[in-house]
């Protein structure tokens, strides 16, 4: 079985995200980037189930411009075999980059999908519902363990909801979106760093997939929050009660 994880460029997580003076959006430029934690996770158990036996090859994707290839080599520096950019200058919203993944799909036939729940720049948690949608695959989103039954051809998925645990049962080919408890992702050694730059990365556009890159979204302006104002000690349970009254209106 192939195995197919997306994983994306973000600012890193570590980065304090400063707003652009026109407020188009936030500085990426001198910033540092890094592939963003969810997709960290879902290459990660990618790799582990490989290292089980139960899949023969981890493919990573990765789409954007030409430095995406950074975050890819560090995909394959963790283990993947190789690695797929599908290079695009414009920004891609996320029922565009499901529409280019269905297509890189039917080119390369996994049998397992699995993306992070959500990137951390936009927060969309949108990808990997609508690639399910896309391809009519069974989805198991917010993943927190995924257990294979390579006999079967089934996935047990346990995903975190609001009331506690759901547990599911999904036939392969599926799409898996993972969550933060389901694994801690390796650090990438320094032989591994040297093997990844030699391991092939092959190259698409959006053209020769016959994706059309178009947004339907606009994003008119980017403020940072308001800064919170400064706390108060009180004195008495009676004065609280009379500024939660008084002020904060809420009894």
């Amino acid at each position: 079985m192939k195995i197919m994880v997306a994983v994306k460029r973000v600012v890193d997580y570590a980065v304090k995200i400063r707003v652009k003076p026109d407020k188009s959006g936030v500085e990426t430029q001198n910033v540092k980037m890094s592939m963003n934690p969810f997709c960290e996770i879902a290459l990660e158990e990618a790799l582990k189930i490989k290292e089980a036996g139960l899949a023969k090859e981890v493919v990573a994707v990765t789409m954007g411009p030409a430095n995406c290839v950074d975050t890819l080599r560090t995909g394959l520096a963790m283990g993947a075999d190789r690695g797929i950019h599908v290079e695009a200058a414009s920004e891609l919203v996320p029922l565009t980059v499901a529409k280019l993944l269905k297509r890189l799909v039917e080119v390369e036939n996994p049998g397992l999908l699995i993306l992070g729940k959500q990137a951390i720049d936009d927060d969309c948690n949108q990808t990997g519902q609508m690639i399910a949608g896309l391809l009519g695959w069974p989805q198991g989103t917010f993943a927190s363990k995924v257990v294979l039954d390579k006999e079967k051809q089934m996935a047990t998925v346990d995903r975190e909801v609001d009331g506690g645990l759901e547990t599911l049962c999904l036939d392969l080919p599926a799409v898996i979106t993972t969550d933060l408890r389901l694994n801690q992702p390796r650090y990438a050694t320094l032989p591994n760093i040297m093997k990844a730059k030699s391991k092939p990365i092959k190259k698409y556009t959006p053209q020769e997939l016959n994706v059309e890159i178009k947004s339907d979204l606009e994003v008119v302006q980017v403020t940072e929050p308001p800064k919170r104002k400064a706390g108060v000690i009180l004195s008495s349970v009676d004065e609280l009660i009379d500024k939660l009254k008084s002020e904060a209106h809420v009894i």
